[in-house]
């Protein structure tokens, strides 16, 4: 009987409403600086947080031709980094998903907010 009980207030806690947030920058520092804004943003509105988890920074690769005709082996190369970082807000009223909708974020940071 004890287990029943324990399994129907697992599945009431997983019906809380959860906020999802991922981040996404080319620069860490910037990226970082965006984190440390939401996560103040969220513990200000006494809502709880998980995170930020980083995620593996995917790394994109360009090789281009230096010269159009002469050097054709030629090539500069080039990468682009794109940082992320994962936070999950659980216990959220409505007060703390407006703040967190009315954030201004540094420039050259992309958020994704999915309601769970």
């Amino acid at each position: 009987m004890a287990q029943v009980a324990l399994k129907k207030d697992e599945k009431q806690s997983s019906t809380e409403p959860r906020v999802r947030i991922k981040i996404f920058s080319y620069d860490n520092k910037i990226i970082d600086e965006a984190t440390k804004i939401i996560l103040d943003t969220a513990e200000r509105n006494n809502a709880k947080v998980v995170g930020p988890v980083p995620l593996p920074t995917e790394k994109k690769k360009f090789s281009v031709n230096r010269s159009t005709f002469v050097h054709n082996t030629s090539e500069e190369q080039y990468e682009m980094r794109i940082h992320k970082r994962i936070i999950d807000i659980t216990e959220l009223n409505p007060k703390a998903m407006d703040a967190l909708m009315n954030i201004h974020l540094p420039s050259g940071v992309d958020i994704e907010i999915k309601m769970l």
